[in-house]
């Protein structure tokens, strides 16, 4: 009874990709960063924020003595899920590693992050669950202008660059991933799947240019000079 009148958010946080663009012999996520491994920076944000009492950490099993040094400190409510073939089945597993909890109302939003997005603050997480919790869905993004679609240049302003986390009510999301399993239908990212699959809808909130993803080795000096800042 306790956990329906006081349910918490659970993260998830995805590190199960090789990262190969960055060019490492290791995955990106766990190249140090600022004296930290890059993803136990988004780690640590997300466990800093209020609301948020299940962190579910999704690896490689070849990475786990690399995954629990970047937990390290983080505590006790920090789970290691082993990831699948493809982003979308990591966020399958991690959902139905959550699903006991979903259901019985313990946990009523998830929110799924970029493990390569080390910049991402409490203060955006807090906004993205906020707006999830409301509304049924929510993802950050920020003004993109210098993207070309197939139809051409359009409009300032007319064009968002997606950013993580995003969040939504648990268990719509986990039905939308359940269906998906079933159908073979593999989605973009997480909002792609339920708007598919669910009528949840799904409000923009406004990104920030700091929460960048590293995908090449520029990224990585980019993030470490946002932190000296």
């Amino acid at each position: 009874m306790a956990a329906e009148q006081n349910p918490t958010a659970a993260a998830v946080v995805l590190a199960s990709g090789a990262g190969t663009r960055v060019g490492a012999g290791v995955n990106k996520v766990y190249l140090p960063l600022a004296g930290r491994p890059i993803v136990a920076w988004s780690l640590a944000a997300f466990a800093r924020t209020p609301g948020v009492g299940v962190l579910v950490f999704v690896i490689r099993p070849q990475d786990r003595a690399l995954a629990e040094e970047a937990l390290s400190g983080l505590g006790e409510r920090t789970e290691a899920v082993h990831g699948g073939a493809s982003r979308q089945d990591s966020e399958l597993n991690a959902l139905r590693h959550l699903a006991g909890r979903i259901e019985s109302g313990a946990v009523d939003a998830v929110l799924l992050h970029d493990g390569a997005r080390p910049l991402v603050t409490p203060a955006l997480i807090t906004e993205v669950l906020r707006t999830a919790r409301e509304h049924g869905g929510a993802m950050p993004g920020v003004v993109a202008d210098d993207i070309v679609t197939d139809e051409g240049a359009r409009p300032p302003g007319t064009l968002v660059r997606a950013q993580t986390p995003q969040g939504f009510r648990a268990a719509p999301l986990v039905a939308a991933y359940e269906q998906a399993a079933r159908e073979g239908f593999a989605g973009t990212d997480t909002a792609s799947v339920m708007e598919r699959y669910s009528r949840t809808p799904v409000r923009w909130v406004p990104g920030a240019v700091e929460n960048i993803k590293v995908t090449y080795p520029h990224d990585l000096l980019v993030a470490g000079r946002i932190l000296a800042r």
